[in-house]
């Protein structure tokens, strides 16, 4: 068993069973993910894990365990029992390309087919999206803060595996430059990093000889750990074995702001003038901001890039927004609950800019889908094709729909006004006008 089909929610096949029964089940339905507002009052989010869902769709198949599993536990009737083993998902998918900011209301993807083929995607779409999104918006903001310096992601050990590596990608998307996730780098392509724990020093008799051992295999280019006993005699004893031309250090406990410059002035009073400094140690977007006028040339971060940094969850939906009627005219739908209203209608965003610079998102509603193609008069596009009758778009997956996903991110990020990048809580950077 793959699991991959059985990735949804229970009421998602017993809504199609009763539709069935109603015979509504097969309507042209147009669905949406969207989000409501952004997670902690932030400016902006970044949309991410689109390459992972489309991954995920091509495996989306009711095989012989995953048919008998719903058989045994009598989940639904032998009907859709039936359809479900010829289950393969034949509808268009459009969305925001992955990498791009979104802000509240954005549509970031529509999927249109049948009710049945349709609905039966929520809670894949969902899961991948909400959390690599969380990841992301996280991510940017570590990176923008990190202002060119390099950040790595570290955090596989504060994730379960699989959002482990999920998590490396989307933080690679967003900014940072490597991670220590080794998996991460073979499925994607992701450079990788990482030399030793304080295990290892702990290992030999001495921190002397554990360095020794590193650089003898590794290289005088390698970082090492100086933090395990007494930071100033580590760095000395670094310096002693490896010579001035030592790659870089790594402090990993104290107040960081006070260390790296006592460790900076040490390092340079050594002739070791090139030695980086990299810093870790809990570090989120404020301390990494704090620690701006430090000496220090490189981040990494865990546990915060990996929960989101206090949002472990982008908050989107998958809603209904429009469906054909009996006589074949679309019908836009939405609830209309005060909390968790959802507007009606298909929609296509288009970012209006000034200058180069983002000033509005602007999403236009329509109920007729084949209408969206001409609705965009102004600003940039912001939708692309995904998946075609069924087909894949295959330039969205991989290693190469990652490196296109953070092209995407750095240029989309560009075009965002300069209080989109303040780590206050705030309204959004652009307001989202429908029309």
């Amino acid at each position: 068993m793959t699991d991959t089909a059985l990735m949804t929610d229970r009421y998602e096949l017993t809504m199609i069973d009763a539709a069935m029964r109603s015979g509504t089940a097969f309507r042209p339905s147009a669905f949406e993910v969207f989000a409501r507002r952004l997670p902690g009052a932030r400016r902006y989010g970044v949309v991410a894990g689109t390459g992972r869902f489309l991954e995920r769709l091509a495996e989306f198949r009711f095989g012989d365990a995953e048919l008998a599993f719903l058989r045994e536990h009598e989940v639904v009737s032998p009907e859709l029992l039936d359809w479900l083993a010829g289950y393969r998902f034949a509808g268009d998918i459009r969305g925001y390309a992955e990498g791009e900011a979104y802000f509240p209301g954005s549509p970031i993807l529509v999927v249109e087919g049948s009710f049945a083929e349709a609905v039966v995607l929520e809670t894949v779409a969902l899961s991948v999206l909400n959390y690599d999104s969380a990841v992301a918006n996280a991510a940017t903001r570590m990176a923008r803060a990190a202002k060119g310096r390099p950040v790595a992601e570290m955090g596989s050990r504060r994730a379960s595996e699989e959002s482990a590596i999920a998590a490396a990608r989307a933080a690679y998307i967003a900014g940072f430059r490597a991670t220590s996730n080794l998996a991460a780098g073979a499925r994607w392509g992701i450079p990788t990093m990482g030399t030793a724990a304080h295990s290892f020093t702990l290992l030999h008799d001495s921190e002397a000889e554990a360095f020794q051992a590193q650089i003898d295999t590794l290289g005088v280019g390698t970082t090492l750990l100086v933090d395990t006993y007494d930071i100033e005699q580590g760095i000395r004893t670094a310096i002693e074995v490896a010579g001035p031309k030592l790659g870089g250090i790594r402090l990993d406990s104290g107040d960081l702001d006070e260390v790296a410059a006592e460790a900076r002035a040490l390092l340079d009073s050594l002739g070791a003038t090139e030695t980086r400094i990299t810093v870790t140690s809990d570090l989120d977007e404020y301390a990494i901001a704090a620690l701006q006028a430090s000496p220090v040339d490189a981040y990494g971060v865990g546990t915060s890039v990996v929960t989101g940094s206090g949002a472990p969850a982008a908050g989107m939906v998958y809603k209904l927004v429009a469906r054909q009627g009996d006589d074949g005219e679309w019908v836009g739908v939405g609830k209309r609950s005060e909390d968790k209203a959802s507007r009606p209608g298909e929609k296509v965003a288009v970012r209006t800019l000034e200058g180069g610079i983002a000033v509005e998102e602007t999403v236009l509603v329509t109920d007729d889908p084949h209408v969206l193609e001409q609705a965009a008069t102004r600003g940039r596009a912001l939708q692309v094709p995904l998946v075609e009758r069924g087909e894949i778009q295959e330039r969205w997956l991989g290693p190469a729909g990652v490196e296109l996903a953070r092209e995407r991110h750095t240029a989309s990020i560009d075009e965002l006004p300069a209080e989109a990048h303040r780590l206050a809580r705030g309204e959004p950077a652009i307001p989202t006008v429908f029309r």
